[in-house]
Formats: C-alpha cells, structure tokens, sequence
C-alpha cells in the first residue's frame, strides 16, 4: 500500500480535516516543495514564504549542505538512544558550546521540550545552589508569553484559548508585564524563592513586540542582583534571525560572540530550537555553564532521541552555514530596508499603523480592532499575489522570510505587501 497520491488542494484539505486533529487553522495552501526563500504548491505555483515554518527555516528551504549533513548521517547511523555515546554528539557539543560560549548543551528534539527543561534545571539549582527550600521555587515569566504548549508551560500563559480546560495548572510561576523593569525589581524584591526569569528578548506570537534597547541589559544586571538565573527562550528569535546571533545581543553589529556585557546580555540559560535545524530536523538545547548544568546527573532528565546521530550532524552544518553565509548580517541589513520601505507607506496609509522588528523578525500592525478578521483577509490576499505571510492576531502580521534572501527579492517582496495593503484601504 502507498500514501495517497494528492493531485489537488481540495484532496489534501479534506484528508487532513476527516483525519487529523483540528489543533491548527492553516492558510488553505498546499505545500509540495521547496528552495531556498520560495516554495511551491501542489499545482506548481510558486511563493515567496514569509513565516519560514516560524523562524525554523532561517537557512531557506532545502539548503545543500544541511540537506547533504543529514542523508549522509540517515544513511550512517540514525539513532542508538544515549543508552550508548556516538561518535557524531560530542563533537557537535564541542562546536556549539564554543560557538554560543558556555561549557555545557543539553540536547533535546522541540523547543517545547527545551523550554521544560530549562525550567527542571533552574528548579534543582535554586534547591541545591541557592538553598531555596525544596517545592518553594519560583520563576517570572511576562504576560503574553508563548514558551509552548505543554501542561506546564500554559499555566502561565495569560491565552485563554491555550489554557481553557486543560487544568489543573502547574503552579510555582509569577506573572509580570513584558518590557517592565521595575515591575521586575518588584517581584524579585524581598523574595528569596525566585530562583528564574524566563523570557522571550522579543516576544514573537505576541506580535513581534520589542522591548526597550536597554531593557535586556537592565535584565541581566537585576537577575545577577539577587542571585536570580537570567533564562532567555531564543527559540524564535535566536540563530541571526534579529540580525545578531542572538536577539539578547540587541542592536550590536558584532559577529554575534561579543564579549562586552555592555552589548551581550548574556543570559545564564540560553534555549535554542527551530533554526537550530535550518528546519530539516527537530533539534533543541539548553545552554549553561558547569555551576548551573552540573545539577542534572544521570537518570534525572533526558529524551530517547534528543542528542542523535542526525540531529547533531543537522545541527552542526545548519550553524555552520550561519557563519559561513553571514546570514546575520544579511538579516540586519534587510531587516532595515524592510522596515524603511513599509514606513514609507505608512505614512500615507489609514489601514496600517505601524511595522516593528529587528532584523528579518519584523510585524505590522493593522489598524483595526484585535477580534477582526482583517490581518487573515490580508494573508489571503497575499497568497493570491504570490506571498505566505501569517496573522499572530485578528489586527497583526508576523513576516519573516529566510534569511538568505537577497535585495532584490526583498524589494520584490515588499511591492507585493504594498501592492495588497493598497486593496485594503478604505
């Protein structure tokens, strides 16, 4: 027996919807193939993709040389648990903690995965370490956050229709606005429970919301204070996306391995995912140093795939080939033109308020209420015009494209967006 041959959009829409759990809303486009910054449908169109699988395929579609890393290691060995080492896993520990600069990765598949066991480490040092009282840990997380979708992650999530009816919730976490130093220094004050700060440095299913320059730094200088684990979740925003290797290092137009704390705030715990891949395979990390990643011995956490042959071979060439094609640079560069040509627009629009962002992370917002349908009526259309973009609520549109896009294409892509944003004026 054989997998169903799709020959239409309708055929695969309708297999899924009778088969498959109803836990997305997909833009009704069929994905058949693709390249580098373009992807192809079923019937053969083909479209620039501006969410790039959120962020995951910052590498583009398809890239050789992670594509050659993977098949050669498939071929190889692809798993053996880590009931037994492999000859593939250390040396890509070794690149990794050299290329991020920590001495220790914990390696696991998703970022949800990642996000828990950022969480399960900061517990076990502030009970071991900081001799917070066992069961007592505490850890600040912002309001409109998005770390995943598993049972602990959505009790502190404030989106309804993520939490409704999946309780009881974990407890153990104390909810603060996003970009909101003092209400930080509140919440750490006179409080020796709080062994974390979990944060996103820009939050991206919120809307591509981007705090204060300063307000990582600030962040870092807070957590150090009073003994508190500073832990950024770059699963979205990490691996050049922002135009720097990591978003924590803000506007600084280093390589990305900048050791000036001025411009790195350089966070204790550093969860990786997504890009990690280039998108090619599920490949996660939490990044620390010995005092905090000592915690964990054998037996206490792990993953029967997390750390296998592929991932690591996946995940070794899909930084190599960020460094290789300062894809970081590019991201900065582009980032910039993006949001200098959207603004042009929009300061004769009435439809479009603003556009915000770092690097080739970048959103619009729709002037109109958050409950309209606005910003998926705009995505439609832009598939129409040969564009995949994507609402992260009722009124805003995340767009971030692979990173190794070049001008042109950009400047193709921006006159399609304001060529469609031009139908929607009233």
């Amino acid at each position: 027996m054989r997998l169903e041959k799709i020959t239409s959009p309708d055929q695969a829409i309708k297999l899924e919807e009778k088969h498959g759990a109803h836990n997305y809303h997909p833009l009704p486009v069929v994905l058949k193939r693709g390249e580098g910054v373009h992807v192809w449908d079923v019937e053969g169109k083909k479209y620039y993709d501006f969410l790039s699988a959120y962020s995951a395929v910052n590498q583009g579609h398809c890239h050789p040389k992670i594509v050659k890393a993977m098949t050669d290691q498939a071929s190889t060995l692809a798993l053996t648990s880590r009931a037994f080492y492999n000859d593939v896993l250390g040396p890509f520990e070794k690149y990794a903690t050299e290329y991020f600069k920590y001495d220790k990765l914990l390696p696991m598949n998703t970022g949800a995965e990642a996000v828990e066991t950022a969480i399960k480490i900061t517990r076990k040092w502030a009970y071991e370490k900081k001799g917070v009282a066992e069961h007592e840990a505490q850890i600040i997380v912002c309001e409109n956050n998005f770390h995943g979708r598993t049972t602990t992650v959505i009790s502190f999530s404030n989106d309804e229709n993520a939490r409704k009816n999946f309780g009881p919730y974990t407890p153990g976490f104390i909810k603060i606005p996003y970009d909101d130093i003092e209400a930080l220094e509140n919440a750490l004050k006179d409080n020796e429970n709080v062994a974390g700060f979990l944060v996103e440095p820009i939050q991206g299913e919120a809307g591509v919301y981007t705090p204060a320059d300063d307000y990582m730094k600030k962040v870092k200088a807070l957590c150090k204070k009073h003994n508190v684990l500073f832990i950024a979740d770059e699963i979205q925003t990490g691996i050049a996306r922002t135009g720097a290797l990591l978003a924590v290092c803000g506007n600084c137009t280093c390589e990305g391995h900048c050791e000036r704390q001025e411009t790195y705030s350089r966070p204790d715990l550093l969860i990786l995912g997504k890009a990690l891949s280039g998108g090619n395979y599920p490949v996660s990390a939490v990044l620390a140093d010995d005092e905090i990643m000592n915690v964990i011995k054998p037996g206490q956490h792990g993953s029967t795939f997390g750390g296998n042959p592929i991932a690591a071979a996946v995940a070794f060439a899909a930084l190599e080939v960020v460094k290789d094609e300062k894809l970081a640079q590019n991201a900065r560069k582009l980032g910039k033109l993006f949001r200098d040509e959207l603004n042009k627009y929009i300061e004769k629009s009435g439809i479009v308020k603003l556009v915000r962002g770092r690097g080739l992370l970048n959103a619009i917002v729709i002037n109109e209420p958050e409950e309209s349908t606005t910003a998926w009526d705009m995505c439609m259309a832009l598939k129409e015009n040969g564009l995949l973009a994507k609402p992260t609520h009722g009124n805003i549109i995340r767009f971030a494209p692979p990173l190794v896009m070049n001008e042109e294409e950009l400047m193709d892509c921006v006159q399609i967006i304001i060529k469609t944003l031009k139908t929607f004026e009233k």
